[in-house]
């Protein structure tokens, strides 16, 4: 068989074989940057490589001795763990579901027939989208403080004492409380985008065939949009979900975690397991139980998901629209 030369292999991949030139710098990028690092962090999860004292523990093989750690509910990283998975999936919930009904009502009521000037309050909506989320979360954290200007605002109008302030980030349940809204605030325009182009794609002959077969407004909703809307956006909703367990920047910028009231744990009660493991890898560099944490987070997102979109209808009468 001919044997090509240099010149006919570097013609041959300006020509037939330009795929593989193209894609060869991304597969190595993704090799590099993606696959050794994803390598890395699972192996360290079985060692000791953590602050000790004032020096770090360098790679000794511990087996599954840091798994055991942090399931053992009696252990201080046991019992964080538990308590921070909990308040995730409830947070996780929380901003996926209320941040998709409120663009759902919002899109359904810009997008009826009797609203005027639909463009113009698209826009009201969207607008913070110009804005950079952190921002705009930095924006609101300063607000919301003990002398921010909500606090002094209320204090100026009488609705609270003139020596008080309203507990936003310093008391647990507000704190949570306050994050979940305003994530809402921050979310909506995304949800409200997107529910907007799947309500302009649901066929109007079907709202047609329902008026003449006498069906009212809800009976329509409950019957043709949220079905559709359903079908269409549960790959979204998965998503969204997964996002929002890894959800750093709304957490870390607006509560940092706040407030922390075991002095002896590592997590405050607004922590989702991405910034406690930030705080665990950065702060106390536990790196060991921080891939611990990765990998237990990674296991539980890709069951999840796989599950979820395997049973939903988007994925069993894919079509079916």
């Amino acid at each position: 068989m001919h044997v090509n030369t240099f010149a006919e292999d570097l013609k041959s991949f300006l020509h037939e074989n330009l795929y593989r030139l193209f894609m060869t710098p991304p597969t190595a990028f993704i090799f590099v940057f993606t696959v050794l690092p994803l390598v890395f962090m699972i192996c360290m999860a079985f060692t000791n490589y953590s602050r000790i004292g004032n020096h770090l523990m360098l790679f000794d093989w511990v087996g599954l001795d840091n798994f055991k750690t942090l399931f053992d509910s009696e252990s201080i990283l046991g019992s964080t763990f538990w308590s921070v998975l909990g308040w995730t999936i409830i947070w996780a919930f929380f901003a996926t579901f209320s941040n998709y009904i409120f663009g759902m009502i919002l899109s359904l009521l810009i997008n009826r027939k009797g609203t005027r000037a639909k463009g113009f309050w698209r826009f009201c909506f969207v607008l913070s989208c110009a804005v950079p989320m952190f921002v705009s979360l930095l924006i609101m954290r300063t607000m919301l403080q003990p002398e921010g200007a909500v606090n002094v605002l209320l204090r100026n109008i009488g609705l609270i004492a003139s020596d008080a302030s309203l507990p936003f980030f310093t008391d647990p349940t507000w704190a949570r409380v306050t994050v979940i809204i305003i994530n809402v605030w921050v979310g909506v325009p995304y949800t409200l985008l997107q529910l907007t182009g799947v309500l302009q794609n649901i066929p109007e002959e079907l709202y047609e065939a329902a008026k003449v077969d006498g069906a009212n407004a809800f009976q329509t909703f409950t019957k043709i949009t949220l079905p559709y809307m359903l079908y269409v956006t549960t790959p979204y909703l998965i998503v969204t979900f997964t996002g929002n367990v890894n959800n750093f920047n709304v957490i870390y910028l607006l509560s940092g975690g706040d407030p922390v009231t075991n002095l002896s744990s590592t997590a405050g009660k607004t922590d989702l397991l991405v910034t406690w493991l930030y705080k665990l890898t950065i702060d106390k560099q536990y790196y060991n139980i921080g891939a611990v944490i990765g990998i237990m987070t990674f296991i539980i997102l890709a069951i999840g998901c796989l599950l979820t979109y395997r049973n939903s209808k988007s994925y069993k009468e894919e079509g079916g629209f």
